[in-house]
């Protein structure tokens, strides 16, 4: 018997939302989501889902289905719906894109970029005062970690200050947090000549906590590792790993 990953109180509540995104509660239900996790929790091929959990097959066609539709992200924000908002961090992540990653049909998004360390996706992420995720968004691994913070800082909840580090030290993101009612809290870089009057060095020590929310969600190797194609596939997988950190809450 495989390891799982619900026990039946998280199954219940996950269940509830699933439900209100028009997901049938068939008798394999369950069984689908918890290859789901495993697969997440391992990092192995879908064909080698252990066979107690259904047919490979079945279960990626509804991952798949689910990805797409943009079900998985959907699940994830409805359990994110309440967050601590007091502070917001930013902050982005490189993943190692695996060569099972490769040779998606062509015109597919795959958000897979070439760099020194060959191919890579980053993971830009907006947290609450607490480390929990609340949205991220898939990148090329060269894309700039500024690049996508205004995006994240005006499509997630106001917050009383926005922290981030120094790579995002640009003039208009912080003119863009103002606006959004915000106190950004960004270190200056080294050659920068002018001056930083927000930059509260007691808050910024708490950035870690971003850091360590990667650290928990790379723990799970099917996140550490890409092994996806396809964009939306890698996007689905790593909702379903910010669900199940909200699930354990």
């Amino acid at each position: 018997m495989q390891r799982l990953m619900l026990t039946n109180e998280l199954w219940s509540k996950l269940l509830t939302i699933m439900l209100n995104q028009g997901i049938y509660d068939k008798r394999s239900l369950r069984p689908t989501v918890e290859a789901i996790l495993h697969r997440l929790r391992v990092g192995c091929p879908w064909r080698d889902l252990p066979r107690e959990f259904g047919s490979w097959n079945k279960i990626y066609k509804r991952f798949n289905d689910w990805s797409r539709s943009d079900k998985l992200m959907t699940i994830f924000k409805a359990l994110a719906n309440d967050p601590d908002m007091e502070w917001k961090f930013i902050d982005g992540s490189i993943v190692k894109a695996h060569q099972h990653s490769c040779g998606a049909r062509k015109g597919e998004e795959r958000a897979i970029g070439k760099s020194v360390a060959g191919n890579t996706s980053k993971i830009h992420m907006v947290t609450d005062s607490n480390g929990n995720p609340i949205d991220f968004e898939i990148t090329e691994g060269q894309v700039h970690d500024i690049q996508m913070a205004t995006e994240l800082v005006e499509r997630t909840p106001r917050s009383e200050y926005t922290i981030a580090d120094k790579g995002y030290d640009g003039d208009y993101l912080r003119w863009v947090i103002r606006e959004c009612h915000s106190t950004p809290v960004i270190p200056k870089k080294i050659n920068s000549r002018s001056k930083n009057k927000s930059y509260d060095k007691v808050i910024y020590r708490l950035r870690h906590l971003i850091e360590n929310l990667f650290a928990r969600l790379k723990h799970f190797r099917g996140i550490a590792t890409r092994f996806d194609k396809l964009k939306r596939n890698y996007k689905g997988t790593l909702a379903m790993a910010c669900t199940y950190l909200w699930l354990k809450l």
